[in-house]
């Protein structure tokens, strides 16, 4: 007799039909404070008002192992809760947003007010290795999120794994698992969903059930995250709100970082260095790949220490790239490889995962013969430190860690949790990145409380940024298939919290042969994503100083615009710290039209980027949002709300500016450490459609912790009004004096889209006495100091 196998899905569907699959029935309840615990035959569930608009939410099955929350951060904030007992079901109001709990068979819903906003279609599933939540979907919804994919933007549809993974050389074929698969969905509805499980498993975005969102997992925690908004802007707020805010990074973290695979000894480091110098390109750092503890790429990972015959004296060599501005960042790895000098030291130190044996787990791949360290276990922790912190006493400005994935993670990898339990490979497998660089990130700031830290990592979980991760997109292809899916990869990543996200520029892995024209549009598209670094293989350099002198002309006026444009970027910074918003930001902000756009993006709330990703383009079609746009090159003014032609040759990114935004610019400097505003040009772009525009520029010194909350910073607040004259406005809030604060400033204010000479423009009660019109170009420069008092420029 021949029988029918039923795909996964069918079977789990089947499955959930029955009772068993976690259809509880109420027994009580009790609130406590902000914590609502239903009790039913089958455990305990648990809602936590997190805050107004958020709700934590923990089944707790009897008998089933949970393990801590690694997406959670700190303590709920303080709201006053309501609840209310309507016999069939309770109602949790936490203030904006409410929790409806049905009793039988028991699952929760999200309202705001009588409004329906999303919730459980029947709550949990859990099976021997296979539980879950189900989640109803309408049928209009759109649905983003889920980490690195180059699926496109709206994601519903899709079924998604949900295990960390290396993606070597993708490009724009798709491709459904890479380095950063984060269990976060975001709603078109203005809702999200977090799957707070850190275990191997799969996400279907209505793939198998059309109206059904499904978090799948192996093991781990049974526990979900809610929150929802009127706006995009304030639902990500929330999401900040309950997993934690990115740190301003230093300022030098915005500048030009030298990169590659790598710098194999102290002289080449010196000498890359001595030709950003010798050829006038501004740079603040260099990352040091794994030749700095070893001469070849197999059979030294692990021995993170100095290879003294190729770096004789490192200490030095940091101590002189710092004089010069320039930080050192070096890669670490958590694979110490028996081969290597610490093998034994790792073993002794009880740092390594145990096989189920108990023993060190050992295994191989590419590398050689290896161990993980149980970043989990906090006796791994003070080893695996003890090595940072001598690094750091040499004066390491910068963390890299690579392979975080784990790259490889054997399922019989046992690791052991803070509170002592044990937990397999497959249970925390996506939190290994995230345990990686919160252990990095606590140990810096215990050691240096008072500076700002940098740690790029590979791999990371929802919540990552709250430990100032700076992720990238992995080993991309250099081609022109690599550069096509690096707009959808950053956008998804920053919906997520991961706002930082950058690319290798130029492309990593493979390419025989230099393409000046896709190398030089992927740098031009680097000067608007979060971190500029131009990192590959070797076998052609990532560097433009190694390029020829047309190549170099075609790229220093970018370089010296990435750091002209350093008020405007550090000021973006400031405000993902505080909020959460996103470097890079999708056009569907505005416009949910405008969803699927991965070709377009805001560059804070300024610009409107279309990066080049083809060859020989002459001219790009850009959708421009609603409003008034100008050309940034040559202040041509548009009409928005439609299709726009604009011309691309090689030297001209295109780049729109919108009505009614202020940037503030400096002039271009070789390092940060020469930065500064006092004297600052300040441009704004003029329309009589937009009658009144503000905007808040942050400034500080650039690199101590936590300097807004201590009061050492300044704001700059602008603005403009229009009637019968054009009004701009200027004033500043600076609680306390910080080192290199300007005491006052030089300001040179442009004003774009200005039609006719002025008849008069006044500074305070005076008449401007330095000021220029030029019609052609339409643009008003005018010549003032500031003494950082209140003041008004009226141009009439």
């Amino acid at each position: 007799m021949k029988t029918t196998r039923l795909p996964q899905w069918a079977i789990l569907f089947c499955l959930l039909l029955l009772p068993s699959a976690y259809a509880a029935d109420y027994l009580g309840h009790q609130l406590d404070g902000q914590v609502l615990t239903v009790r039913t035959d089958e455990g305990n569930v648990q809602l936590t008002a997190w805050h107004s608009e958020a709700f934590a939410v923990h089944y707790q099955p009897t008998g089933v192992k949970q393990l801590p929350s690694f997406a959670l951060a700190g303590k709920p904030e303080s709201v006053m809760v309501s609840l209310t007992d309507k016999g069939d079901e309770l109602i949790f109001n936490a203030g904006d947003i409410q929790a409806h709990v049905r009793k039988s068979p028991l699952r929760v819903r999200f309202y705001r007010g009588t409004d329906y906003i999303g919730g459980e279609e029947r709550g949990l599933f859990n099976y021997d290795g296979l539980r879950g939540f189900r989640f109803a979907l309408q049928d209009d919804e759109k649905l983003l999120g889920t980490g690195e994919r180059v699926v496109g933007m709206d994601r519903r549809g899709e079924r998604l794994p949900l295990y960390n993974r290396a993606s070597y050389g993708y490009g724009d074929n798709r491709t459904e698992q890479m380095y950063y698969s984060v269990p976060v969905v975001m709603s078109s509805h203005k809702y999200m969903l977090v799957f707070d499980n850190s275990a191997s498993g799969w996400v279907d975005l209505g793939k198998s059930e059309s109206d059904v969102l499904q978090f799948e997992a192996s093991a781990g925690r049974t526990a979900y995250l809610f929150t929802a908004a009127d706006s995009f802007e304030d639902l990500l707020l929330n999401y900040v709100r309950m997993t934690g805010k990115q740190p301003l990074p230093p300022r030098w973290a915005l500048g030009n970082v030298a990169s590659r695979f790598g710098y194999r000894t102290e002289q080449e480091v010196r000498d890359t260095i001595g030709l950003f110098r010798e050829k006038q390109l501004p740079v603040d750092a260099i990352v040091l790949d794994l030749y700095w503890f070893g001469t070849e790429v197999k059979g030294t990972m692990g021995n993170l220490a100095w290879h003294k015959d190729s770096f004789p004296a490192p200490e030095k060599m940091i101590a002189d790239l710092k004089t010069d501005g320039v930080q050192t960042i070096l890669i670490t790895e958590p694979f110490v490889l028996t081969s290597s000098d610490r093998w034994q030291e790792a073993v002794e130190a009880n740092a390594l995962a145990k096989n189920l044996g108990g023993e060190d787990k050992r295994f191989d791949f590419y590398f050689g013969n290896t161990g993980l360290i149980d970043v989990f276990n906090p006796v791994a922790q003070d080893w695996f430190w003890s090595v940072y912190a001598g690094l750091k006493e040499q004066g390491v400005g910068g963390w890299w860690g690579d392979l975080g994935e784990p790259e490889v993670h054997p399922y019989d990898a046992i690791h052991t949790l803070a509170d002592g339990t044990k937990a397999s490979a497959d249970e925390v497998h996506n939190a290994y990145g995230h345990q990686w660089a919160a252990m990095l990130a606590e140990r810096l700031q215990q050691a240096d409380p008072d500076t700002r830290h940098f740690i790029m990592m590979r791999s990371g979980f929802a919540g990552s940024q709250r430990y100032g991760m700076v992720p990238w997109t992995g080993d991309v292809s250099r081609s022109w298939s690599g550069l096509k899916p690096q707009v959808e990869l950053s956008l998804q990543m920053g919906l997520t919290g991961l706002a930082w996200t950058h690319s290798d520029l130029g492309g990593f892995a493979g390419g025989e042969v230099f393409d000046q024209e896709m190398y030089v549009r992927w740098l031009q598209y680097g000067v608007f994503q979060p971190v500029f670094r131009p990192h590959a293989q070797d076998n052609i350099a990532p560097e433009p100083v190694f390029h020829d002198e047309r190549t170099i002309q075609l790229l220093r006026p970018y370089l010296n615009l990435r750091y002209q444009l350093l008020p405007y970027l550090y000021s973006m910074a400031f405000e993902n710290s505080q909020t959460g918003l996103p470097l890079m930001r999708p056009l569907f902000f505005d416009d949910l039209k405008q969803l699927e756009n991965a070709q377009s993006y805001m560059w804070g709330d300024a610009f409107l980027v279309t990066p080049v990703t083809a060859a020989g383009v002459s001219e790009v079609t850009v959708q421009a949002p609603a409003g008034i746009w100008f050309n940034f090159w040559n202040g041509t003014r548009y009409q928005g709300g439609q299709a726009l032609t604009l011309a691309s040759p090689i030297e001209q990114l295109p780049v729109l500016v919108k009505a009614g935004s202020f940037v503030p610019m400096v002039k271009a400097v070789a390092t940060t450490k020469d930065y500064s505003s006092a004297e600052l040009t300040l441009h704004y772009y003029h329309d009589v459609s937009v009658k009144n525009a503000a905007y808040q520029m942050y400034e500080d010194d650039g690199k101590t912790a936590g300097a807004y909350d201590k009061g050492l910073y300044e704001l700059l607040n602008i603005s403009a009004s229009v009637s019968d004259e054009l009004v701009i406005e200027l004033a500043r809030d600076m609680p306390s004096a910080y080192q290199g604060a300007p005491t006052q400033r030089q300001i040179t204010l442009l004003v774009h889209g200005v039609e006719q000479l002025p008849k008069q423009i006044t500074i305070g009660q005076q008449d401007a006495k330095q000021w220029a019109y030029d019609s052609q170009k339409r643009l008003l420069t005018i010549d003032f100091s500031w003494d950082h008092q209140a003041q008004r420029v009226r141009i009439k």
